[in-house]
């Protein structure tokens, strides 16, 4: 690394270096600013990074304007109404999603900078060298640095991918006329929010995998979720191998293999989403002797450090928890550890997650699978949606909630929710993990009547009890 530093002219000194600028950037380089540290942040291409840029933002937006579609066709439910819900300019819903985040790059970034005149913000690629970071042909002096790069969307092992032309989980946001059919390759939390999302928007709609979907969470809630898409007209195949995948004259054909027979699936355009690489290229870190993982992230340990003395990492790049709040979170580690000496560890065991699909989708701490390999005597309770007066009220009992206890100490280990409102639901369930309560708490907490989260006081109930036989609020 002496090499190249060499040959940059030195600038100004740096309590902390942080490469990348978006949401595990920003919090590294505020959390420090606060501290009266020097900032020097340094980022590269659009500024936000991917939440309110590609990811977060502009998907959750046009998956709430498509479930308006779906509402409406759903209002039949209720007896005596009908109401009609349709697409009359598809762009113009586009547009609107680019105006939202562009109103909140500009609010959540841009206009933050003059708050804080301790960070300096350069726009630019940047290279770990000795004493900092290499930029734009000078040395940025630095104490310590933070890496925060992110991740990009990372193509599956299929013949023939480099030659069709894919949509990813970015380029499917901008299109401006929708496809008549279209083929998502990878049935995780992106593939279904967004096969769901086109479906309701009138696209026929074929979602592959080697798996289940949503295979890695409770298979309970994958069956189910797998029955609601099914009824809403979303093609499923699952547990099938892809071969390779062509260009057509009509648009993509994706050769498969199931139960061992060959078949091909065709469809105008094709949207993989198969998983994120973390963006380390180009950084150095192979010179600057910083390990990397087997799935390509940055190697940290629990206090945000990397494998090179004075360099951190957090966020997408360290290849593990990619959501937007857990890269916030470890990033805030990182600047405080840097600056005051590893106190502080990252802990990840209460952390929730959310897939927001329709019905929602949240999690938190140990599945059933991962409680016994973890050594623990499991016992579950599995609560239909139909037990909780909040969902007969709504006349929409699609969902369960799955609550994985020790069976020993009674103490929560995982709670699962597939429900409507099952994402504002499961924050109940992060202070109980978080605080090591047991299903007794929880069956013996007061909630509000006609709520979902009431289901989780049922959950733990059924532990113990039939609720079938229970009166409102008995329990």
């Amino acid at each position: 690394m002496s090499d190249c530093c060499e040959q940059v002219n030195e600038r100004k000194s740096y309590d902390l270096a942080v490469i990348g600028a978006g949401s595990a950037g920003f919090s590294a380089a505020i959390t420090a600013a606060e501290q009266g540290a020097q900032v020097a942040l340094v980022g590269h291409g659009t500024i936000g990074g991917t939440c309110v840029n590609i990811g977060c933002v502009p998907s959750k937006n046009l998956i709430r304007a498509t479930e308006t579609l779906h509402q409406a066709k759903a209002a039949a439910r209720f007896a005596g109404i009908r109401a009609e819900g349709r697409i009359e300019d598809w762009q113009a819903v586009v547009r609107r999603k680019d105006e939202l985040v562009s109103a909140l790059r500009q609010s959540k970034y841009l206009d933050l900078l003059p708050d804080y005149n301790t960070i300096a913000y350069l726009e630019g690629r940047a290279r770990l060298v000795d004493g900092g970071v290499a930029f734009n042909g000078s040395l940025v002096k630095a104490g310590k640095v933070i890496i925060a790069t992110g991740a990009s969307p990372s193509l599956p092992p299929i013949a023939g991918i480099d030659s069709v032309p894919y949509l990813s989980s970015t380029t499917a946001l901008e299109l401006e006329r929708l496809p008549k059919s279209l083929l998502v390759i990878g049935g995780g939390y992106i593939g279904c929010e967004l096969g769901q999302m086109f479906a309701r928007a009138g696209v026929k709609v074929t979602i592959v995998d080697l798996v289940p979907i949503l295979s890695a969470g409770e298979p309970e809630i994958s069956q189910a979720l797998a029955g609601y898409f099914r009824a809403e007209g979303i093609v499923l195949r699952e547990n099938v191998k892809p071969q390779a995948i062509r260009k057509t004259a009509r648009g993509v054909a994706l050769d498969i293999h199931h139960g061992g027979k060959d078949d091909t699936i065709e469809a105008e355009m094709v949207l993989v989403t198969t998983g994120r690489r973390p963006n380390t290229e180009g950084l150095g870190l192979a010179e600057a002797g910083i390990e990397l993982l087997p799935n390509g992230g940055i190697k940290v340990d629990e206090r945000m450090r990397t494998t090179r003395p004075g360099v951190y990492a957090a966020g997408d790049v360290t290849g593990r928890d990619q959501f937007v709040y857990m890269a916030a979170y470890g990033a805030k580690i990182a600047a405080k550890n840097a600056l005051n000496g590893d106190s502080l560890r990252y802990d990840n065991h209460a952390m929730p997650t959310v897939v927001f699909t329709d019905p929602q989708v949240a999690s938190v701490g140990l599945t059933e699978t991962g409680a016994r390999e973890a050594g623990h005597h499991v016992k579950v309770s599995v609560l239909p949606l139909d037990q909780v007066p909040r969902a007969l009220a709504a006349r929409d009992t699609r969902g369960l909630i799955k609550l994985v206890a020790d069976a020993r100490t009674r103490k929560l280990l995982g709670a699962h929710i597939l429900a409507p409102e099952g994402a504002d639901s499961i924050q109940t369930a992060v202070f109980a993990i978080g605080q090591g309560l047991m299903i007794d708490d929880l069956a013996d907490s007061i909630f509000p009547y006609l709520t979902t989260v009431e289901g989780l006081k049922l959950a733990a109930l059924a532990f113990k009890k039939d609720v079938t036989k229970l009166s409102c609020c008995a329990g």
